[in-house]
């Protein structure tokens, strides 16, 4: 038991969350960022979906990687992506049918995702079941953290809503001169709050501040 927890493994889980992030450090998913984070729900759900995908992936692929030919790794890391991908829009469809049309196609492009193809790559390919899941679990966590953060912000003050309940919009702020900001809500902003989020952690980090 201590050895599934030790240093080494609590840091390929908590890496991702942080220092290592794959939004913020690695500058992968942005496409994610301008496409479902307008609703915090659908954000949710999405950070949610990409979690369970790419730790179950890093999973299988790990078990196969001594199996799998080199040359036809690549199809074979696709054929599991998309197998999980269909397994989990399924899913939503038939639990959370309304989130699954707002999230529309983006759960199928789940398949094209650069950081759960990029993690398959570099690390389930060279390491074990577990090691494997933990750092398919924290990348796609801190992947959620930041679609969350953004969606936040964009739905708050774009919509002055949140999961669906009002929060800002009340006639006593209105009286004072609050609008919703509807700038908030178009793509654009996506991309300005993930770049502010990039600005907080590295002046925040020196380590990131050196790479």
């Amino acid at each position: 038991m201590g050895q599934l927890f030790s240093k080494a493994n609590k840091e390929v889980f908590s890496t991702p969350l942080s220092m290592n992030n794959p939004v913020t450090v690695q500058v992968l998913g942005i496409c994610s960022a301008l496409a479902v984070t307008a609703k915090l729900e659908p954000a949710i759900v999405m950070g949610l979906s990409v979690t369970v995908i790419t730790a179950f992936a890093n999973v299988v692929i790990s078990l196969l990687r001594k199996t799998v030919p080199n040359r036809i790794r690549i199809i074979v890391q696709l054929v599991v992506v998309a197998a999980l991908v269909t397994i989990v829009s399924e899913i939503l469809k038939a639990f959370a049918y309304d989130v699954s049309v707002q999230l529309s196609v983006y759960v199928g492009l789940i398949i094209t995702n650069c950081i759960l193809m990029g993690r398959l790559e570099a690390f389930a390919m060279q390491n074990a079941p577990w090691e494997s899941f933990l750092d398919g679990v924290g990348n796609g966590l801190g992947y959620a953290k930041v679609l969350v953060l953004v969606a936040f912000f964009r739905e708050l003050l774009g919509s002055g809503t949140l999961l669906g309940f009002n929060i800002l919009n009340h006639d006593w702020l209105k009286s004072l001169g609050y609008v919703n900001n509807g700038l908030m809500l178009m793509p654009p902003m996506a991309l300005i709050i993930v770049a502010c989020i990039i600005w907080y952690q590295r002046a925040h980090n020196k380590e990131l501040q050196e790479k």
